[in-house]
């Protein structure tokens, strides 16, 4: 997504971007059995329209927010926004408490990736940090970069004070970077560009380096990848999904310096299969296999199965909310090497999920999203808030819930994991969602997820008596702030979808 663009769509309409048309349900019936409740929240002026399985529990605002990431051996999560990197403690996940700032002034990190190392002196724990285009930080080693193709390491192993350990330079878009393996990161891709990627060597975390994919040619070679590119996702199974112009691909990854190629989802997932009208009408963005593996090959689409791929299509310029970019699942059928074994099953537009008004004129596509176990999917869509998708039948999606706010842009949208008394996740997830949001910083909500008995207030795994660090509290965004991002991205093209 281009960060200018947004900006100045966002600012230019205000709270008048949500309109007054209602959802055409353009794709058949998705929406959900609940009704609207609107609220008026305390000490913001700002009016929430929700369902009633959503409760707004906190507004941490301050930062022009794009996305973030939680470590896995400590309760933090980190942010990255036009303006810097923030770093918080969730110990209280109700109200994260913000305990670290790098001023860092970026075009765009799109994506943060969280990454930690086991090392002599114990965990590392960082954060990668992709340059499209602009990059300046105070701290910086270099303090800055104009040009991207570029990958940074943010330590944050001490929270309270993240700082830039280092920095690789790329031979093809980092627009997003990603580790192949979280847990023990050695080895990262990059979004990649005209049917190209990098894979950056990771092992020395105080010099990163691109790998040569062609040892015998002249200068580093990237790799090839027939749907680069913008984002790499990796599922438990050690299979890595690329996702971009022409859909998406699936990789083995066993050997994380030379992957190989297993599959795709030919025509539908290029935008050119007529039976799949409007699947790809800019990129596929992002991507998640839950339960991969329990992976059945040949078997019925279940995520019982691990053969469930879901994915965001972004088509962030159009405005219309029956196609802006829809949320997706696809069955992949096999993983043995045969082309084309990924087929789509469902998707759902911003206008098929419910009866709250809709953007106008403004920025309404799918986003980034995050699977939660019961089935419940949070998804960005921009202008359209927080949706909550029920892909509990992956040939059927549906509404779930959704939180909209008058004046709003939602890049990101995570649910909070569960840690244990030593900081570590448990592999569960909360019922508590955070919104990353360009406008409003980082909303935190609790949602009355199917079985689970709680209702629409966190969970009291995720909310303690006390949290690790007395809770900050933020101003608004100052108007200037915003403005300053958008004039950092001024002169930087757009990108073109390029087709092979």
């Amino acid at each position: 997504m281009r960060l200018l663009a947004s900006l100045a769509a966002t600012l230019t309409l205000g709270a008048a971007a949500v309109g007054v048309a209602a959802p055409a349900s353009a794709h058949g019936d998705h929406t959900g059995p609940h009704g609207n409740q609107t609220v008026l929240v305390p000490g913001t002026g700002s009016t929430l329209l929700s369902s009633p399985n959503v409760t707004h529990l906190s507004a941490n605002p301050s930062q022009v927010g794009i996305s973030g990431c939680f470590m896995r051996t400590a309760p933090v999560l980190v942010t990255s926004g036009a303006d810097s990197v923030r770093v918080w403690d969730v110990t209280d996940a109700a109200h994260p408490a913000l305990v670290g700032v790098l001023p860092n002034a970026l075009f765009e990190n799109e994506a943060m990736n969280c990454g930690e190392r086991r090392t002599a002196d114990g965990i590392a724990r960082f954060a990668l940090i992709g340059v499209d285009s602009v990059q300046s930080s105070p701290g910086d080693i270099q303090h800055s970069n104009v040009g991207g193709g570029e990958m940074i390491v943010v330590d944050v192993t001490d929270p309270t004070n993240p700082v830039i350990r280092s920095r690789a330079p790329g031979t093809t878009s980092t627009h997003t970077v990603a580790c192949v393996t979280s847990a023990n990161c050695r080895y990262v891709y990059s979004a990649g560009e005209g049917n190209h990627f990098s894979i950056f060597d990771l092992r020395d975390l105080d010099h990163p380096q691109e790998v040569d994919a062609k040892p015998g040619e002249e200068g580093v070679q990237p790799f090839w990848s027939p749907t680069a590119g913008h984002k790499w996702n990796f599922d438990a199974a050690g299979y890595g999904t690329h996702t971009g112009w022409n859909g998406a691909s699936i990789w083995s990854t066993d050997n994380p310096a030379k992957p190989h190629l297993v599959t795709t989802t030919g025509r539908a997932g290029k935008g050119k299969d007529p039976a799949y009208p409007g699947w790809n009408n800019f990129i596929e963005h992002n991507s998640f296999r839950p339960n991969a593996r329990a992976f059945k090959p040949g078997s019925a689409p279940s995520f019982a199965h691990g053969n469930v791929l879901l994915t965001t299509e972004e088509d962030y310029e159009q405005t219309d909310c029956t196609q802006a970019g829809s949320f997706q699942t696809w069955w992949v059928k096999r993983l043995d090497g045969t082309p084309s074994a990924i087929v789509p099953l469902d998707k759902v537009e911003l206008s098929d999920l419910g009866d709250f008004p809709l953007p106008q004129g403004a920025f309404c596509s799918s986003h980034w999203f995050d699977f939660h176990p019961s089935g419940i999917v949070a998804v960005g869509f921009y202008g359209g808030g927080t949706q909550f998708v029920d892909a509990r039948d992956p040939r059927h999606l549906k509404s779930y819930g959704y939180a909209v706010w008058g004046s709003s842009e939602v890049w990101d949208n995570m649910w909070v994991p569960v840690y244990d008394a030593q900081g570590h996740q448990t592999g569960a997830k909360s019922n508590v969602a955070y919104a990353i949001d360009l406008v409003r910083g980082l909303d935190v909500y609790a949602v009355d997820l199917p079985g689970d008995g709680i209702g629409a207030r966190p969970a009291a795994s995720v909310v303690p008596d006390s949290t690790l660090v007395d809770r900050a509290q933020d101003g608004v965004v100052p108007i200037g702030l915003v403005g300053a991002a958008m004039a950092l991205t001024i002169g930087v093209r757009r990108r073109q979808r390029t087709r092979a």
